[in-house]
């Protein structure tokens, strides 16, 4: 957000003879301008000078058309002129109390969660991690056809975990288009055949209890799935699927906790400091 300095009547004022010597128009609304030292601090030293110019043009065009807003408002309606200057004042403050909330809260923020509040806040509250969509935990592999050795990546494929991990890992690495080969990751079945042939899959559920390996192909690829294990929609999620966030949740309870921490400290020192009366 941008907060320009001086009050509003200063920064939209009709231009005055002095001004046009000392400040350079660069947008009228009827009586009211945009200066350009106005628009300064819009734009980053390590902008390109295009980007520049169009962060100014989008601020530009985004001024004229609130104050054509406002003016058409002005005309049509009998502000409460006292009442906004309240809210605009609440708005200030508002501001300064969340900047300041913020700064507090990140000086003194530990955003370190120990795997025990993890484990505690998941038993805790493991009824309220119900999955909205199956989930897998599998080998997947997508090959080009013209691969090498497609017969024997098969096997190792389909025989895990008796076949050996590394080995499918650096065959992948040379040859595949796209895998995902970390067996302890839960990742969306959805997102796993997406763009595959198994995405005509209907009945989900059905499809993952009966099959532990799949394969398919089509003109241009060969695609595995070594499935390890599985969880159905309307089940609750496994710890290590929303382990980061429930790290997030504790982060932000923390954050919560000093904003929290500051009121109280403030009012026990103004009333230590009888810095404060209520009649």
């Amino acid at each position: 957000m941008l907060i320009l300095g001086g009050s509003c009547k200063q920064l939209y004022s009709p231009l005055e003879a002095e001004e046009e010597v000392t400040r350079k128009p660069v947008a009228r609304v009827n009586d009211i301008y945009l200066y350009a030292d106005d628009i300064e601090g819009l734009t980053l030293n390590s902008m390109t000078s295009q980007d520049s110019l169009q962060i100014v043009q989008k601020y530009i065009d985004s001024w004229v058309r609130k104050q054509l807003t406002i003016s058409r408002a002005s005309k049509e309606i009998d502000f409460d002129e006292a009442n906004i200057e309240r809210k605009v004042l609440d708005y200030r403050y508002a501001l300064m109390v969340h900047e300041f909330e913020k700064y507090y809260v990140n000086q003194r923020l530990d955003k370190k969660i120990s795997e025990a509040e993890i484990r505690e806040y998941y038993d805790d509250k493991f009824e309220n991690f119900v999955l909205r969509q199956n989930i897998i935990r599998c080998l997947y592999a997508v090959v080009p056809a013209e691969a090498p050795q497609i017969d024997n990546f098969r096997k190792l494929v389909r025989g895990y975990p008796k076949t050996d991990l590394e080995e499918i890992q650096s065959y992948c690495y040379r040859f595949a288009a796209q895998s995902s080969l970390e067996t302890d990751l839960w990742i969306n079945f959805d997102e796993v055949i997406a763009g595959t042939p198994f995405a005509n899959v209907q009945d989900k559920v059905t499809f993952l209890k009966n099959n532990s390996y799949v394969e398919s192909s089509d003109e241009t690829n060969y695609y595995f799935i070594r499935l390890l294990d599985y969880k159905i929609s309307n089940q609750i999620s496994p710890l290590e699927y929303i382990h980061d966030d429930i790290e997030s949740i504790l982060i932000n309870k923390k954050k919560v906790d000093l904003r929290k921490q500051l009121e109280e400290d403030l009012l026990e020192n103004a009333k230590e400091n009888n810095e404060f009366e209520i009649y």
